[in-house]
């Protein structure tokens, strides 16, 4: 297929930020501690308080509206992520008999980010676990990567989502699909977006992307052209495989932001932004 006209064009960025239930950490220990009982048993991996779930619906009537439709929903593996873009799935289950689409692919790539710590972070739940509690989660589906347990730096940050995302992408294009959402975190969301676009800032603290509570951030790809040839990684502590996206590369054949953080169709509009 020519490049003017590629096969997967639109990836839909969703940030928490979050309206969920605090947690704590030691520091010195690295235990997580918190008042309320998480579902998962995992501390700082707790359920969203009421307005964010009031977020999510709204979220879901706005993605149903979409074109071209949402055909594959991917997210954090953290119950909150989960949680967010779960009244989407069903919103636009409605819509298709493609029972990929009624999925959740829960893709540690695109995780929660860490910084770096003598002691291990918290891991999301495991599979099993989360197909108790979400119907919709894919137990079949494979992640392409996962963080290092004891945090990254911010380099590791960018190459790990990058990682991530030439994975996603090459399964999409595979798939035929045309839009795609991911469900993430602030920082992370930040990172996708460089790697999208192909920029990385002098100043690491640059506010390139702004992301809100269940906004949304849009990009459009610009090209089909993909990097071959890319390793396999190899599992927990090994080296991220490089992928080439700095300098105006970008993942995939690089993307052009078209919506940065809309909050339009939200009920109390930008909050909690990053």
């Amino acid at each position: 297929m020519p490049n003017d006209c590629p096969l997967f064009i639109r990836i839909i960025l969703i940030p928490l930020l979050q309206f969920r239930s605090n947690w704590a950490v030691d520091a010195k220990t690295g235990e997580y501690t918190t008042s309320i009982p998480s579902p998962t048993g995992i501390p700082s991996d707790p359920a969203l308080a009421g307005h964010g779930v009031e977020q999510s619906h709204q979220l879901a009537a706005h993605l149903k509206t979409l074109d071209p439709p949402i055909q594959r929903f991917y997210s954090s593996p953290f119950y909150r992520c989960i949680q967010t873009i779960l009244p989407s799935v069903v919103a636009i289950s409605d819509t298709t008999s493609d029972p990929e689409t009624k999925k959740i692919r829960a893709e540690n790539g695109f995780g929660e980010w860490y910084g770096l710590a003598r002691f291990d972070h918290p891991s999301p739940a495991d599979s099993s676990l989360l197909k108790t509690l979400f119907s919709s989660f894919d137990e079949d589906y494979k992640a392409a990567i996962k963080p290092s347990i004891n945090g990254e730096g911010i380099d590791d940050l960018h190459n790990r989502v990058a990682y991530a995302l030439h994975r996603v992408i090459e399964q999409c294009d595979k798939e035929g699909v045309k839009a795609i959402a991911i469900c993430t975190h602030g920082a992370t969301l930040i990172a996708v977006g460089r790697a999208l676009v192909g920029r990385m800032p002098e100043d690491i603290s640059e506010q390139d992307f702004n992301p809100f509570t269940c906004g949304l951030t849009i990009f459009v790809r610009k090209s089909t052209e993909t990097e071959i040839d890319v390793k396999e990684w190899e599992g927990p502590e090994t080296e991220i495989p490089v992928v080439t996206w700095r300098e105006g590369r970008g993942v995939g054949g690089g993307w052009e932001m078209t919506v940065d953080g809309d909050c339009s169709f939200l009920a109390e509009g930008e909050e909690r932004g990053w």
